[in-house]
């Protein structure tokens, strides 16, 4: 597995951890928010299944790689814990698209409710608050368009899983990295040298363009309203979000009007786009949260804003903050 390339070493804690019931549910939740189970060309010829519990994992090896702190490696591996079926799609289905944290809410109480992980932490003299909130913890997560260890491994899962990159390349890449202080005064994941920073940029921008692609828009607005239906017709109670993306899948099959609505999303290869809406058929108008990255690069030692040092980066990233989403969507 890629993830190989983040740390040489795993704490045993860490390993049993990511081995709890509740960790082991994310083996079952995308990474694409549901989107995979279409037919688009992009999940169809990506290599390698990408899942919430590979992620989790990843940011955890990658936040124990650079910090060697163990409450803020158990930090980053449970904060996707919480997560539902079909990831971010829920929150189009709560109406939180645009800022996608309403799925986070829960992670305390996840962890709380987990004897096996309640446990683990008692028994290494953790305190449950010191491993629940990773925001609180510069290099697993920050604000946008800074590196974290959460933007990271993304990146680099998606560059492997879906964009079928080379290992060697991917490896490259994090080998550049190591932790300075941003201009804001903080510890940030920083880049050795430009080039390593754009051919990191250059895959963050391509996530960054298909996560808002007509097609994921489309995606994950149709299947909230599958999933919001579901929920309304009482075959998924809301605690059913809970539970594996394979056990709702089985309990849509089970309504004879949602295994029909579901085996039609499952079908969608392609979507067109019109800027009236069609009266005869599905479609949607929905924006989307724009995700980017502007890595640092360390210039004689001082942390520099990539944009700042390449101007077709610069342009590149401005063009997708300029994208225009009003429009509608609908399947051919």
């Amino acid at each position: 597995m890629y993830t190989s390339i983040y740390t040489e070493q795993i704490p045993t804690l860490l390993e049993q951890l990511a081995n709890t019931t509740e960790m082991r549910r994310l083996s079952d939740i995308g990474m694409h928010c549901g989107c995979e189970y279409a037919k688009f060309p992009l999940y169809e010829r990506a290599s390698t299944p990408y899942n919430r519990l590979i992620h989790s994992i990843g940011v955890s090896n990658i936040v124990w790689h650079f910090t060697h702190d163990i409450k803020q490696a158990i930090a980053g591996l449970f904060h996707d814990i919480a997560t539902p079926v079909f990831a971010h799609t829920i929150d189009f289905l709560q109406g939180d698209h645009l800022k996608q944290e309403s799925t986070e809410d829960k992670t305390l109480l996840f962890i709380e409710n987990s004897r096996e992980i309640t446990d683990l932490l008692k028994k290494h003299h953790i305190c449950v608050e010191d491993a629940s909130d990773y925001h609180k913890y510069p290099i697993a997560d920050n604000d946008t368009p800074m590196l974290s260890a959460d933007r990271l491994e993304y990146t680099i899962g998606n560059g492997f899983c879906v964009y079928n990159m080379e290992l060697e390349t991917l490896n490259g890449i994090y080998k550049d990295l190591t932790i300075a202080k941003n201009e804001h005064g903080t510890e940030e994941l920083v880049f050795r040298s430009i080039d390593a920073a754009k051919k990191f940029t250059e895959i963050s921008l391509r996530n960054s363009n298909f996560f808002v692609s007509d097609e994921d828009r489309f995606a994950m607005q149709y299947l909230a309203d599958i999933v919001g239906f579901a929920v309304v017709k009482g075959v998924l109670a809301p605690s059913d979000l809970y539970l594996t993306e394979s056990d709702v899948i089985k309990k849509l099959y089970k309504d004879k009007q949602l295994s029909i609505m579901w085996k039609s999303y499952s079908e969608i290869s392609a979507v067109a786009t019109s800027i009236e809406k069609s009266e005869n058929r599905y479609s949607v108008n929905v924006s989307a949260k724009k995700r980017y990255i502007n890595p640092l690069v360390l210039v004689n030692n001082t942390p520099t804003r990539l944009t700042d040092l390449d101007i077709g980066i610069r342009d590149q990233i401005q063009t997708f903050l300029n994208m225009d989403f009003n429009k509608w969507i609908f399947p051919v």
